[in-house]
C-alpha cells in the first residue's frame, strides 16, 4: 500500500505526555550522582576520587589531539568560513584523512576508537577555531548514524555503515518537522511498510521495505550528508506494531529533495536544511531497532551525545578567558589596566571561574560515561543545560569587556589595523546552544521529570486522575513507607559537621563548599517534596518552579565537579593551588546564585506573569504595540509540510561532489 496524504497530527496534552513517557528509560540499573543529589543524598563517593582514563586511551587521545591541533592551525581558515558561509571541501577532505569522522567509532570499523573524554577534548579544540566545523563533526558522530548504530544496530548494520561513517560518509539526524519540535507525539512523517514481494529486488527478499513521506526541518548536515537517521511514524497494521521508528536512509535515494539550505544568525558555515521525502523506499534491513523504538533510541543516543555541546561551550569559555586576559591587561582607563577596575575585574573572575567549572563538569561526565559504572542521563542533560547557558553569559561579558570593539566584527577590526577578534561572532555562534538538542526550557522539564522519578514511582498513582480508588489506596500505602524512611534523612547530614570533607582543605578550604552542597541538596529535596504535596497533579504546569529546582541542582552539580577536579589536580601536582583558587571562586559565585534561586522558589512573579500572558493573547494590550512598523515579510508562520513531490530544485551539495 502507498502512503496516504497526511494532515497535521493532532494529539491531546495527555497523549503527548504518554508518548514522551514511553520513550523514557524507565529503570535505574546503575547509580546516578545527580539523581541522588535531587533526592537530597550527596553521594560524593560516586565522583570522588575523580575517575581517571586508562593509559592507552590517553596515549591514543593525545596523539590525535596533536595531529588535530596542527591541522586546525594550518588548514582551517575560520574567517573564510564565516565570510563564505561554507566549510571548504578541502577542509572536510582533510578531516576525513585525519580520521576525524570516526573519532568515536571502534577501530575494527576503521575508526579511531577515542574515549568520550578525548572525543570531547577534540570537539572543544576544533570548535574553538570554527564552531561550524565543530558542529559538523558533532552532528555526524554524536547524534548521526554512528551513535545509534553503536548502541542499537545489528551486526549487519554496523558492518555496512560504520566503516563508511568512519572514513567518508557524513551523516545527519532528522527528527524535527516544520510543525513539530519538542513534541514528537505529533510527528507527521510516515514510513508505510510494504512487506516482502519476490518480484522486487531492492531489499524485498530480506523483509520488505518502508515508504517514507514527509518533511524534515533544521537538518544539521542534511544538505551535505551521505547517510541520514530519519524518525518516522509507522502506521499500526497486521504484523506491524507501528509507532515512531528510526531508519538509516541513503541521502541520495530517489524521492529525497533538499528544498532549502537555511541561514542563521550564527554558525554560518553549517549545512542545515529542509528535506522532503516523497515515496522514498527504504529496505526494512535499514530499520534501527524494532518499530516504535525510535524515540527511545533518540533519547538514549542523547544521553552521551549531549556531552559534545557543553564540551564546545567549555572550549568557548577558554577562548573568552584568553581574549579577556590579553585585552584587559592592554587596555588602560583612568591610569590603570581595565582589569584592575572592579566592574571589569568581576567579569573576568566570572569567566575564569566558570570556565574551570564547565571543564570540570564535562570531564567528569565524560569519564563517567567511559567507565560506564553510573547512569549519567541527568548529568549529561545538566551539562548541556548549564554549559549552554553559562557559555552564552561568558561571551556576552567578553563583548562588554571589549566595549565597542566587542560589537565590531573581526573583519572590520582587521580592516582598520587592529587585531581581528571575533567576539561578536562567538556570541552569535553560541546562542543556538540554548535552543538545539533540547532548548533550555525543554531541558528543565526533561531533567525535572527524571529528578522526581522516585516520587512518581511510589506516589504517582495518587495524583493520576485515571487511577481507581483501589489503586490510589495501594499507592498511598507504598508512599507512606517510602516517605517514612526518606523524609527523616533530610533533616540532618554531614553538611552540618565542621569536620566533614576535610580532605578538601589544603591552604584554601573547599570543604565548606561541599558541606554547602550537602545541606542544600537536602533543602532542594524538601522543596521538591513540598511542591509535589502542594500542587500534586498540577506540578507539571509549574514550569517556573521546576526550572528553578533544576537550576539549583545544576549549580550544586557544578560545585561538586569543580571541587573534585581541583583536588584531583592538587594530587597530581598540576596547578593544584591555582585550581583550588578557581574552584573556591566559582563555588562562592555559585552559592550566591543558589541562594537567589531558593528565594525565588516561593517569592516570584509566576502568578502575575500568567495573568499578563492571558491578557497579551486575548488582545488586551494591543494598544501598547501602537507607534511602530513591522518590517517582517509576508508568509505563513509555519511552512506547509503536506506530503507530496517536491517542486523545488534539489539543494543537496555533498562535499567533493
Amino acid at each position: 500500500m502507498s502512503a496516504p496524504t497526511t494532515q497535521r497530527t493532532n494529539v491531546s496534552e495527555r497523549e503527548a505526555r504518554q508518548v514522551a513517557e514511553a520513550a523514557r528509560e524507565q529503570n535505574w540499573r546503575k547509580p546516578s550522582f545527580a539523581k541522588e543529589l535531587f533526592l537530597g543524598r550527596f553521594r560524593l563517593d560516586l565522583i570522588h576520587p575523580h575517575p581517571l582514563p586508562d593509559a592507552e586511551s590517553v596515549r591514543r587521545g593525545e596523539t590525535f589531539l596533536a595531529e588535530l591541533r596542527a591541522f586546525c592551525e594550518t588548514e582551517i581558515d575560520a574567517a573564510r568560513i564565516e565570510r563564505e558561509a561554507r566549510i571548504p571541501d578541502e577542509v572536510v577532505a582533510g578531516l576525513k584523512r585525519l580520521g576525524a569522522l570516526g573519532m568515536k567509532i571502534d577501530t575494527k570499523y576503521g575508526g579511531l576508537g577515542l574515549s568520550q573524554l578525548y572525543y570531547n577534548k577534540a570537539l572543544a579544540l576544533v570548535g574553538s577555531v570554527s564552531p561550524a566545523v565543530g558542529a559538523l563533526l558533532s552532528a555526524h558522530q554524536s547524534i548521526g548514524v554512528p551513535q545509534p548504530l553503536k548502541i542499537f544496530g545489528t551486526q549487519e548494520q554496523k558492518d555496512a555503515f560504520l566503516p563508511r561513517c568512519a572514513t567518508t560518509a557524513i551523516s545527519a539526524f532528522l527528527l524535527t518537522e516544520p510543525d513539530v519540535g519538542s513534541d514528537p507525539a505529533r510527528l507527521a512523517t510516515t514510513a508505510v511498510p510494504e512487506d516482502g514481494d519476490p518480484s522486487r529486488s531492492n531489499g524485498a527478499e530480506s523483509g520488505g521495505e518502508y515508504v517514507l513521506d514527509g518533511v524534515k526541518l533544521w537538518t544539521t548536515n542534511g544538505v551535505v550528508a551521505d547517510l541520514l537517521v530519519v524518525m518516522a511514524r509507522v502506521p499500526k497494521s497486521e504484523g506491524h506494531p507501528g509507532g515512531i521508528t528510526a531508519f538509516v536512509v541513503e541521502a541520495d535515494a530517489e524521492g529525497i529533495t533538499v528544498e532549502n539550505r537555511n541561514a542563521f544568525m550564527g554558525l554560518r558555515g553549517i549545512e542545515n536544511g529542509v528535506t522532503r521525502f516523497h515515496r522514498v523506499r527504504v529496505p526494512a534491513a535499514n530499520r534501527i531497532g524494532p518499530e516504535g523504538a525510535g524515540l527511545k533510541i533518540a533519547l538514549t543516543t542523547l544521553n552521551t551525545g549531549r556531552l559534545s555541546l557543553p564540551a564546545m561551550c567549555a572550549g568557548a569559555g577558554k577562548w573568552c578567558l584568553k581574549i579577556a586576559r590579553e585585552w584587559a591587561a592592554e587596555r588602560e582607563q583612568w591610569g590603570k589596566p581595565v582589569a584592575l577596575h572592579e566592574a571589569v575585574g568581576s567579569k573576568i573572575s566570572f569567566i575564569a571561574a566558570t570556565t574551570f567549572a564547565l571543564e570540570a563538569v564535562v570531564d567528569l561526565a565524560s569519564q563517567m560515561a567511559d567507565e560506564d559504572r553510573n547512569d549519567i542521563r541527568i548529568e549529561a542533560a545538566l551539562a548541556k543545560l548549564y554549559g549552554s547557558e553559562m557559555a552564552w553569559l561568558m561571551a556576552d561579558e567578553l563583548v562588554q569587556i571589549r566595549g565597542g570593539r566587542g560589537y565590531e566584527t573581526a573583519e572590520s577590526l582587521g580592516a582598520r589595523g587592529e587585531r581581528a577578534v571575533p567576539a561578536e561572532q562567538m556570541l552569535r555562534d553560541l546562542r543556538i546552544n540554548r535552543i538545539f538538542e533540547g532548548s533550555t526550557e525543554i531541558m528543565h522539564l526533561l531533567i525535572a521529570r527524571e529528578a522526581v522519578d522516585a516520587h512518581l514511582s511510589v506516589a504517582g498513582d495518587l495524583i493520576d486522575p485515571d487511577k481507581s480508588l483501589q489503586d490510589k489506596a495501594k499507592a498511598g500505602a507504598g508512599a507512606g513507607v517510602f516517605y517514612a524512611k526518606w523524609l527523616p534523612k533530610l533533616v540532618a547530614g554531614p553538611g552540618q559537621l565542621p569536620s566533614s570533607y576535610a580532605e578538601f582543605k589544603h591552604g584554601i578550604d573547599l570543604s565548606g563548599h561541599l558541606r554547602f552542597v550537602e545541606r542544600h541538596a537536602r533543602k532542594l529535596a524538601r522543596a521538591t517534596f513540598y511542591g509535589m504535596s502542594r500542587w500534586q497533579g498540577r506540578m507539571e504546569t509549574k514550569q517556573g518552579f521546576l526550572g528553578r529546582i533544576v537550576d539549583i541542582g545544576a549549580e550544586l552539580f557544578a560545585m561538586s565537579a569543580a571541587c573534585v577536579r581541583a583536588e584531583r589536580l592538587r594530587r597530581e601536582g598540576e596547578h593544584g593551588r591555582e585550581a583550588y583558587q578557581l574552584a573556591d571562586a566559582f563555588c562562592r559565585q555559585a552559592r550566591v546564585r543558589v541562594d537567589e534561586l531558593f528565594a525565588r522558589l516561593w517569592h516570584n512573579t509566576d502568578g502575575v506573569d500568567r495573568k499578563v500572558v492571558k491578557g497579551v493573547l486575548g488582545g488586551a494590550y494591543e494598544w501598547l504595540e501602537e507607534g511602530i512598523l513591522d518590517p517582517s515579510g509576508d508568509g505563513a508562520w509555519i511552512a506547509d509540510a503536506t506530503p507530496g513531490a517536491s517542486e523545488r530544485v534539489n539543494a543537496r551539495r555533498p562535499y567533493g561532489g
